[in-house]
Order: C-alpha cells, then sequence, then structure tokens
C-alpha cells in the first residue's frame, strides 16, 4: 500500500477550524468513469457546471498504486466518486487467487488509494467530500459473490472509518448502494435471474443510473451536514 495505516496523508492536529461548512469548487473526478454508471454521473455534474474527469480504466487503473499517486499529483478535487470495480462471480472453493486479488484491488484497495491520494489536497484547501459507491450484496450477498460482496463491505467500514478521521479537516464521506442497475455489469444475467431480483423489490422496479446520478448531485450539494452515512438507494427491505 502506498499510505501508512490510518491513510491520512498530512497530520490533523493543530488545524484551524474551517472557515465555511461546504464550499463547492474544484473538480470532480468519478473512477470506472466510462461504465454506465459513471457516464450517467459525469454527464449529471456537467449539466449542472461543474468540472468533470471521469477517467476510464485505460486512463486511470486505479489497482496501480503509482498510476493513482500520479494521476492526482497536483490536482484539486472537491468530489471524489469511487466508482471503478468488477464482479468475478463463483463459488469460493472454485475461485482462484488471482482472481480474489484482482476483485479486492479494483473494488477495495483501488478506492483507498484514491481516497489517500485525494485528501490530500483535500486536507490543504480543509473542504471535500469522497462517496464510496458500494453495493447491496455488501450487507446481503447472494452464494457466489464472495470476493465482490466482501470488497464492498469493506468499502462501508473505509467510508466510515474515513469520516471521523477527515471530519474535522472539513471533508465529508459517504457511502451509497446504488441497487440493482441494468449496465453492462449485469448485461450477461438471464431474464429469469432479473426477475427473481426484480421481485425482492417493494417497488416492483429496479432503480437507474441517472436516478443514481441525481442522489450523488443532491448528497453533494444539498447535504452540507452528511458524513459518515451509508445511503441504500433502491426498494429492497431487509
Amino acid at each position: 500500500m502506498d499510505f501508512p495505516v490510518g491513510l491520512l496523508p498530512l497530520p490533523l492536529a493543530g488545524l484551524p477550524p474551517p472557515r465555511q461548512p461546504f464550499f463547492v469548487s474544484g473538480q470532480v473526478v468519478i473512477t470506472g468513469g466510462q461504465g454506465g454508471l459513471g457516464q450517467a454521473l459525469a454527464e449529471a455534474f456537467v449539466a449542472a457546471g461543474y468540472t468533470v474527469a471521469a477517467p476510464g480504466r485505460d486512463e486511470l487503473d486505479v489497482s496501480d498504486a503509482a498510476a493513482v499517486k500520479e494521476y492526482f499529483r497536483g490536482r484539486d478535487t472537491d468530489l471524489l466518486i469511487c466508482n471503478a470495480g468488477l464482479t468475478r462471480d463463483a463459488l469460493l472453493a472454485k475461485l482462484g487467487e488471482a482472481e480474489w486479488d484482482e476483485v479486492m484491488a479494483a473494488n477495495l484497495r483501488g478506492a483507498a488509494l484514491c481516497a489517500a491520494a485525494a485528501s490530500r489536497g483535500m486536507i490543504r484547501t480543509r473542504r471535500g467530500h469522497i462517496v464510496f459507491v458500494s453495493s447491496y450484496s455488501a450487507i446481503h450477498p447472494p452464494a457466489g459473490q464472495a470476493a465482490y460482496a466482501a470488497a464492498k463491505a469493506g468499502l462501508i467500514g473505509l467510508g466510515k472509518s474515513l469520516a471521523k478521521e477527515l471530519g474535522q479537516a472539513n471533508i465529508r464521506v459517504n457511502v451509497v448502494l446504488p441497487g440493482f442497475l441494468e449496465t453492462k455489469m449485469t448485461a450477461s444475467l438471464s431474464e429469469k435471474r432479473k426477475e427473481a431480483v426484480r421481485s425482492e423489490h417493494v417497488l416492483g422496479r429496479f432503480n437507474t443510473v441517472e436516478a443514481v446520478a441525481d442522489f450523488l448531485l443532491t448528497l453533494h450539494d444539498k447535504l452540507p451536514h452528511s458524513s459518515g452515512q451509508v445511503f441504500q438507494l433502491d426498494s429492497r427491505v431487509s
């Protein structure tokens, strides 16, 4: 890892209190920006007047510590949305070590690397917001998603811990569980499986990437006092 235990790149002790509770400026960075959700997020924030960088894996491989460090060097990031991820679904006994490591690197380690790199500038400017895109599988995982569920559950713990670490620097950290989205990641699922998942929703319908983007825009713009929270955005009731 390219960061010490605790993730904080700079000491916070003795820092003066924030001059203001909220400040909208800088750039929005959306990892995994070329996927269905990433593109919807980018479009929503651009429409709202933000400067947006939405790198795909070819531009920013979040599992590469050196690439992450270089990407965020000197970058004024006001909002980081850690959206990059992948699945390698299989029963644990049949999942290879390389596949497990790949899922952890993309979904959990990569998010931590990006948060550590982006938070350096946020601490200096005394403002910022980090959002981790987790999954319903983190809290109610199906069979065959051990690696993905573990990685996404890790994001919830990471987000809550960072909220406590960075709050005194006026930096918010939140986690969202978008719900089942009809994107490239789920396109290979059979209609039978999709209908089974749909039946778990009390509203009888899936969430959409557009609705998730609207929520994150509202969370960033209109809820400046929310941090350390986990927001489930679909209609499944546990």
